[in-house]
């Protein structure tokens, strides 16, 4: 049995860290709700749960009771969700302590935390780069000590990416794996939410407690929770494809340095390596930014001022309402995605642009299939094709933010396990290295991690 104290000894504790790196704007929950909220969840945490006292960050598009659910957004400002989501729910219920909400690209569209309506979030070891995105807060806050452990959401990329560029562990689940009850939508074929840690043991615990059936969401898979694997002495008998793909002749040489060195280490370990092809790789960009922001144009309509957040002045009539609400409310990134949508799903452009594009993803998600019917069990490959990147620097060019994510898009697209964990350092900057896995074998993957963490210097350079 658990100390009974000990989760209220954890809430102070992580109250007292997450104020100390209120610099970061990292956590978006003002420092007297913050400390009163722990307080009170120490006081009432389970103590027989498995993951008892420890505190876990949210990101603020996955709905609490505690604190407001506002995804960035100053059209949410404000707003409380009368329900929790499923994940939040199933930490609670397992001992854990919601340790506020963390700062996002608003409703999940950017690749730097910078299209936040709350200002940017800072990247914990060098504030004049970006932590990455969507979900830069949850990473932020993981890597610089405040939290072992966050919860974020991926539609394309919006964990593993922050978690490549702070350094820690991030891991996206089959999609199906985790229920989306609760998780605001962006892009709902797409979508799923994901878990920080700052070893791999941690981001796996959370991820297990999280997973397993869940009746309100129609997509969630009726299987039980992840079990999660022992740590492995060798990987022998592992066949770990690596996509030449993944190493275009451009790649940061730090990076690729990196991956090298991860890979020998995997040989080392006893798995088989193999270079493979994904052919259609080099579509998964455009086809993901034609189906994202057709899906955000849908599920965003919502938002109006009718029913949810501020309703802005100065109204005449409906449409007015509605072009006020939503030209002031939304950002930038966020009315450029919803016109993008709009216009691929428009009469005379829906087979030109959203159709071909779905014809695109099957053929995607066909590649990985082939590859691992060839007897190959996981992928190896950067996370990233850069270190963390200058704040502002992609800000005036909407297409080289996107392509920051080039090697993560690919499994959400295909519906696939992923995770990223530290490889290396470039000049202080971390370097991330994925493994992609199949549909449900997220034990597999983690197992390999598990090895790849014990033998790999995430923090040496490379």
């Amino acid at each position: 049995m658990s100390d009974p104290g000990e989760a209220l000894a954890n809430a102070k504790a992580a109250a007292d860290r997450i104020v100390k790196a209120k610099r970061l704007n990292a956590c978006l929950t003002p420092p007297k709700e913050l400390r009163q909220s722990l307080q009170k969840q120490g006081q009432a945490a389970h103590p027989s749960g498995v993951l008892y006292g420890m505190p876990v960050a949210v990101k603020d598009n996955i709905c609490t009771l505690e604190f407001t659910t506002t995804c960035g957004s100053k059209i949410l400002a404000g707003y409380r969700s009368p329900y929790e989501a499923t994940a939040v729910a199933k930490l609670k219920a397992a001992g854990a302590l919601v340790a506020g909400k963390t700062n996002c690209d608003e409703f999940g569209m950017g690749s730097s935390t910078e299209h936040s309506a709350y200002g940017r979030a800072l990247h914990p070891f060098d504030k004049t780069r970006v932590p990455g995105g969507s979900s830069g807060g949850s990473a932020a806050l993981v890597a610089a000590g405040a939290v072992p452990a966050g919860l974020g959401s991926e539609t394309g990329g919006s964990v593993r990416q922050p978690a490549s560029f702070c350094g820690i562990v991030g891991i996206k689940p089959t999609y199906g794996r985790v229920s989306r009850y609760g998780l605001v939508a962006f892009g709902s074929s797409l979508d799923q939410i994901g878990v920080f840690g700052r070893s791999v043991h941690d981001a796996a615990r959370v991820l297990s407690v999280i997973s397993g059936r869940d009746p309100r969401d129609s997509t969630c898979e009726a299987r039980d929770p992840l079990r999660l694997p022992t740590v492995p002495e060798s990987l022998q008998g592992f066949v770990i494809g690596i996509a030449k793909e993944y190493f275009p002749p451009d790649l940061d040489p730090a990076v690729r340095r990196a991956c090298d060195r991860a890979i020998r280490v995997l040989k080392e370990l006893g798995a088989a390596v193999r270079e493979v092809s994904l052919p259609h790789t080099q579509y998964a960009v455009p086809t993901y930014y034609i189906i994202a922001p057709a899906e955000a144009s849908s599920n965003l309509a919502r938002y109006d001022g009718a029913r949810y957040g501020p309703r802005y002045d100065g109204a005449l009539d409906l449409r007015t309402l509605y072009r006020t609400t939503r030209g002031e409310g939304f950002g930038p990134e966020v009315r450029r995605r919803i016109l993008v949508g709009t216009y691929v799903l428009s009469s005379g452009y829906y087979d030109a642009y959203y159709r071909r594009a779905q014809q695109m993803r099957a053929l995607i998600a066909q590649d990985f299939r082939n590859v691992f019917d060839r007897g190959v069990d996981l992928l190896f490959t950067p996370t990233t094709p850069t270190p963390a990147f200058k704040a502002g620097e992609k800000l005036a060019d909407p297409v080289a933010m996107y392509l920051s994510d080039i090697f993560v898009v690919t499994a959400n697209l295909a519906g696939l396990p992923a995770m990223s964990l530290p490889i290396g350092r470039i000049k202080g900057l971390p370097i991330g290295g994925q493994l992609i896995g199949q549909a449900f074998l997220e034990d597999e993957m983690i197992e390999a991690a598990y090895a790849l963490e014990r033998m790999v210097p995430g923090a040496e350079d490379a």
